[in-house]
Formats: C-alpha cells, sequence, structure tokens
C-alpha cells in the first residue's frame, strides 16, 4: 500500500509517498480502507522533531516510527475475530497513528455520523475528542457558565464553540478578523477580534477558558479568569527545546497558589467520546468546519498550509 512517510526530522520536504507493508488485522481491531484523513499540530510537531524533547520519546537523531497522521475516515475491509460492533462494509472513523495511509488497523474505530461525507468525518477525531475532554472533563462546563474559547477559528475550537453552545454555556470566540463571521455562524454569542482587541484586558471575566491558541502568558490569560475559574490549556507555547513541557509545568506550578485553575492536558483517543461527538453532530449541535481539502500526494503542501498559522477550522486529506 501507499503511505507518507519521514525517515528524518525536518521540514515538509522529508516526507515521501511511498510503498509499504498493509497492516494486519488484530484480534480486537479492524483493517480499515482509508478515504480521508486530516492534519493537526501534532503531526508537523512529530515530522519536525520539536520542541526537542519531543525526541526524547520519539527517537533523539531521527523518527523510531515513520508513519504520519492520526485522524481515520473509511470503510472497514476486515474485523478482528473479537470484534462484534463493527462488520466489513461499514462506514467508519477514528483514531489511528500513521493515518497517511491507505490503510490502517486499530481498535479506535466507531461507526460515522449520518449523512457526513469520509472529509467531514476525517475532520472530527483529533480536534474534536481535544475539545470535548478540554470544556467537559478538565473545565467541568456547567449549564449557564462564561467560557472563552482563544483560538476560535482553529481546528480545535471551532469544535470547543459548538461543543460549549450545546453544553449550555454563553460562549465568546478569540480569532482573527478572517473568522469573525464564521466563528459568529457556528454558535458563538460574542467574537473578539484579537488584532483590535485585547480580551485580558477587556475587563470580562469568564468561569472557563480553553486556551487553543497558545499564544498569550498564563499569567496574561489568567486575568480574565473570574476567581474561582478554570483555565484548560491544549496548546503548546513557544520555543523549540521546551515548549508545551514548560508551559504544563507552568500551569502545574499556578495551580497550587489561589483559587484559579490551571489545567494543561492531551486529549486521549477512545470510542466512548467517538460516540459522543457522533451523537452531538447527528442532533445537529456540531458540524465540522473544513479550511482546504488536499489530495492524498499533496500531504506536504497541506502541513506547509497548516504550520502558516491561519487554518479556518481543519485541513483535509482525501485518499
Amino acid at each position: 500500500m501507499k503511505a507518507i512517510v519521514n525517515d528524518r526530522y525536518g521540514s515538509p520536504d522529508v516526507l515521501e509517498l511511498r510503498e509499504i507493508d498493509k497492516p494486519e488485522v488484530t484480534d480486537d481491531g479492524v483493517l480499515v480502507r482509508v478515504r480521508a484523513t486530516s492534519v493537526n499540530a501534532y503531526d508537523w510537531h512529530i515530522m519536525r522533531g520539536l520542541p526537542y524533547l519531543v525526541r526524547t520519546s520519539e527517537g533523539l537523531r531521527k523518527p523510531k516510527t515513520h508513519a504520519l497522521g492520526v485522524d481515520v475516515a473509511g470503510v472497514v475491509e476486515a474485523a478482528g475475530r473479537n470484534v462484534t460492533h463493527l462488520k466489513p462494509g461499514n462506514e467508519v472513523f477514528g483514531s489511528r497513528s500513521g493515518a497517511f495511509a491507505e490503510y490502517v488497523s486499530g481498535r479506535t474505530m466507531v461507526p460515522m455520523p449520518a449523512g457526513l461525507t469520509f472529509q467531514q468525518a476525517a475532520a472530527i477525531p483529533t480536534a474534536g475528542q481535544t475539545a470535548l475532554q478540554g470544556l467537559r472533563d478538565k473545565g467541568a462546563l456547567q449549564p449557564g457558565q462564561r467560557v472563552l474559547i482563544n483560538g476560535a477559528g482553529g481546528g480545535v475550537g471551532t469544535f470547543a464553540v459548538q461543543i460549549a453552545k450545546a453544553f449550555g454555556a454563553d460562549v465568546t470566540g478569540v480569532t482573527s478578523t478572517r473568522n469573525l463571521d464564521m466563528v459568529r455562524s457556528i454558535g458563538a454569542d460574542q467574537v473578539i477580534d484579537y488584532t483590535r482587541e485585547d480580551f485580558t484586558r477587556s475587563g470580562q471575566h469568564y468561569d472557563l477558558i480553553l486556551d487553543a491558541g497558545g499564544n498569550r502568558s498564563l499569567a496574561t490569560v489568567r486575568r480574565a479568569l473570574t476567581p474561582e475559574g478554570t483555565l484548560v490549556l491544549v496548546a503548546p507555547g513557544p520555543g523549540q527545546w521546551v515548549g508545551p513541557i514548560a508551559r504544563m509545568l507552568g500551569a502545574v506550578v499556578t495551580s497550587r497558589f489561589g483559587s484559579q485553575k490551571v489545567r494543561p492536558f492531551v486529549a486521549t483517543p477512545n470510542r466512548d467520546d467517538l460516540l459522543a461527538l457522533k451523537e452531538l453532530i447527528e442532533d445537529g449541535k456540531v458540524t465540522p468546519v473544513i479550511d482546504r481539502t488536499y489530495p492524498f500526494n499533496e500531504i506536504p503542501a497541506a502541513i506547509r498550509y497548516l504550520e502558516e498559522g491561519h487554518v479556518q477550522g481543519k485541513v483535509v486529506i482525501t485518499v
């Protein structure tokens, strides 16, 4: 089968379209013919080996694993002997490393939401689960709370705005000028253009801030929290050496002082949350926002576009 692989760290130029072995089906998994996938910040962090501390687990001089991509939408070709919830021919979506390929084999797959294309379904797994877990689990979001989404126009942000509204929050989205109308259209009650207004100096305070932007210091963002408010960090901080790790450590230390809570986290893929997102989508409460779609052989160009930092929603790949 064909797959996008990288043998060394670097820019999208290190990515190659290559023939590799098709994965085997495990007893608890399914073999999926990939019809679409999507690009996430995680992919270019692994591709570049940045921040450098990533390399302590992923390989010091070169990647231990050469396959990229985590979001999958496609058709089940074979099911393991212990799998009872899926069968060949089912259209599924989910999370699996090595998703930039014609086939993947994995356990975290569930039926696609009714009425969605493969491209729309492929936009959901990583960004959708990050938004859901950040708001519901780490943020303990309650109906009626005032919630601010920093980075509301991006992949995680567009899901977070809609999920927060579905949970009954009053939602403010912070985004760039070009994204204001889109963020309003997906349900934000208020929008802030960060090029013209600093939300941390507006005098407004929020019960919960989900920071998917990662462009402000912890102390600065905390100014916009209520005294008992919660800040959830889902974005990396700047820097090539420690990046998000330093920000997460800072959050842990900060949470030990005062009544405000600062909670960093990394989403954990699981079938239950994919099913929760499926229900929200089928109920008409959440819709994937897609900026651009690229063909499979142009994944390097898709990652370059993502790295520019101005993506509206998700970048999707048709396989």
